[in-house]
């Protein structure tokens, strides 16, 4: 019975234990985290864990994301995360995102885990065509993600139909073209190959320099109306606030950039936005829900905080990270220079050794025809010297037999004295005699002198003989000494302001003496920016004009036309910022 008792305490105990905690799903953008909570966690407990997880440290970015109705909210770091708007069910679900955007990535994006972050959210609105992309920017985008996800191109590897898989381009921008896939992929793949040498950290970086300049990049839009009843569209970014036309969002009608407004807030659903400059009338618009004013302002708050923050000295947490991200940085890069000098010794040796494999393969060849020489040169004085020994036994025999006809004559000479018939005949046998003799005699030396000449002949295959050898000797040391030379030489390597805030009316004020203060500076940053992109220009602008001649014109969208007559003008994202004063009467 005590037992049964215990079991019953325990698992009480248990449900109890269980009733304290609930559990989370947080989605980031490339992988689902799942937490158990304490009930009473606040919305920083939570987000705090999901940094430590990841290992990220540069948090004034992100946020804790959750779906409400018909729009999107962030989880308050100061509220507990059930006390929110959010779906009760088992196992909540929320997105880890970008709040917040930079306004210059590579000053600002420290940590690799940052910026890997911000690469993969950039890229999936420009793919979902959250952001508009024109086609040129839009190749060139797609060939750094590829470097980023397949490093060098190799084409061994590398082969057509390599990308076939890959969603690189967004939809407009491939229906526009009269091109197939395969046309796509060769365009990309072009480019892919000039990025030879980059990690995967630069080609993204280079992909959020490029991103960062598109029109739409950063900006949160929401509808508002003015006080004539006019629907419009208010911009939210890290440079200011923006007032759209409802059919175009890539080019503002009034900017307000952060340094020149004094006040922002909001009561119920009418929001104003006081400027810096205390004579001009104050801009107030009405949004369709409480709620999204509550957004508006949480957006605004964030925003100019880290406009104020990136004009004053950086936090020594800063500039410990920065501090830690350069000697990363540096030995990293002397890691690619050690693999760099590896790989070159590694080519270099297998390079001298196919050039030793050529050489040795010529000295074979080299060797291989001496010997056939030699064979040929031997074969030669053989049958030279059997000729030789032939004419000197013919030789013989005709001197034999020249002495045989000497001897005849001399024996009819004796007998020739019987009559003058005897002696003529005599006389006539002796002429043929000697004429036979004498043709004996010149052939003989005829004989003699074939036979010396079959000599000198034998002489010379037995000296072509020897030289033959000799070259085969010489050529065989020689192929010795070059590979023990070449492989002895050869070494191979081892392988925030004041804000007052109320229920029936919120507010957020700015400090006058920074925001006179950082106009010059913004005015300076913005000469600045003008001046650089050149080689990207250039490299745009070449290819949409190989492009060009495959668009369909008849499918282009607003956006396409839009940004068209913007780039005809001129107009640029950053030039939008001259037109703050002079017509804000217009929508006043």
């Amino acid at each position: 019975m005590a037992s049964a008792l215990a079991s019953r305490m325990g698992l009480h105990s248990l449900r109890k234990k269980q009733l304290k905690t609930y559990n989370v799903v947080i989605a980031t953008m490339d992988a689902e985290l799942k937490f158990s909570c304490e009930i009473k966690w606040k919305g920083k407990d939570l987000f705090d864990l999901v940094c430590r997880t990841l290992g990220l440290r540069e948090t004034w970015f992100f946020g804790l994301q959750y779906d409400v109705k018909d729009t999107v909210a962030w989880i308050k770091m100061d509220k507990r995360v059930l006390d929110h708007d959010i779906p009760k069910e088992e196992v909540i679900s929320l997105s880890f995102l970008a709040k917040f955007y930079p306004e210059n990535v590579e000053e600002e994006l420290v940590q690799d885990i940052t910026q890997h972050l911000f690469f993969l959210q950039v890229k999936k609105k420009i793919l979902e065509e959250e952001i508009y992309c024109p086609p040129e920017a839009s190749v060139l985008l797609a060939s750094y993600a590829v470097q980023a996800k397949y490093g060098d191109y190799d084409p061994i590897v590398h082969k057509r139909g390599f990308l076939s898989q890959e969603e690189l381009l967004p939809k407009r921008v491939i229906n526009l073209y009269q091109m197939t896939a395969e046309m796509w992929e060769e365009r990309i793949t072009a480019c892919y190959a000039e990025h030879r040498g980059r990690t995967r950290d630069e080609a993204e970086m280079e992909y959020l320099k490029i991103a960062q300049d598109l029109e739409m990049y950063g900006i949160n839009y929401f509808p508002i109306r003015n006080k004539k009843g006019t629907d419009l569209l208010l911009g939210v970014d890290a440079l200011g606030l923006h007032i759209y036309n409802p059919d175009n969002r890539l080019t503002p009608k009034i900017s307000f950039p952060w340094n020149e407004i004094r006040n922002i807030s909001y009561s119920d659903k009418e929001f104003a936005i006081k400027p810096l400059d205390k004579k001009a009338d104050v801009f107030k618009f009405n949004s369709s829900k409480l709620r999204v004013n509550k957004l508006i302002l949480q957006l605004c708050i964030g925003n100019h905080d880290l406009f104020m923050r990136r004009r004053r000295v950086d936090s020594l947490e800063v500039q410990q990270m920065k501090s830690q991200a350069r000697e990363e940085k540096a030995r990293k890069q002397m890691e690619r220079q050690r693999l760099a000098r590896e790989k070159h010794l590694r080519e270099e040796a297998e390079r001298e050794r196919d050039e030793l494999e050529r050489r040795l393969l010529q000295m074979q060849s080299e060797a291989q025809m001496a010997n056939e020489a030699l064979l040929r040169s031997e074969e030669t004085a053989d049958l030279l010297a059997e000729k030789a020994q032939i004419a000197e036994e013919e030789a013989k025999l005709l001197a034999l037999k020249a002495a045989e006809a000497e001897q005849e004559m001399q024996r009819i000479k004796v007998t020739a004295i019987r009559s003058e018939e005897e002696k003529r005949l005599m006389e006539q046998k002796m002429l043929e005699a000697e004429m036979l003799a004498l043709k004996m005699a010149e052939e003989s030396d005829r004989r003699a002198k074939e036979a010396e000449q079959l000599k000198q002949d034998l002489e010379e295959a037995r000296e072509s003989e020897r030289r033959a050898k000799n070259k085969l000797l010489e050529i065989t040391s020689r192929s010795v000494k070059t590979s023990a030379g070449c492989l002895s030489g050869t070494t191979m390597p081892p392988d925030i302001p004041g804000m007052n805030l109320s229920s029936e009316n919120l507010s957020f004020d700015f400090k006058d003496t920074d925001m006179k203060r950082l106009s010059m500076e913004i005015e300076k940053e913005k000469v600045e920016y003008l001046e650089k992109s050149k080689h990207l220009q250039e490299q745009l602008n070449e290819l949409k004009t190989e492009i060009e001649s495959l668009k369909l014109k008849e499918r282009e969208t607003p956006l396409d036309i839009l940004h068209n007559e913007n780039a005809e003008r001129g107009t640029s994202k950053q030039s939008n910022f001259k037109k703050v004063c002079n017509i804000l009467s217009i929508y006043l």
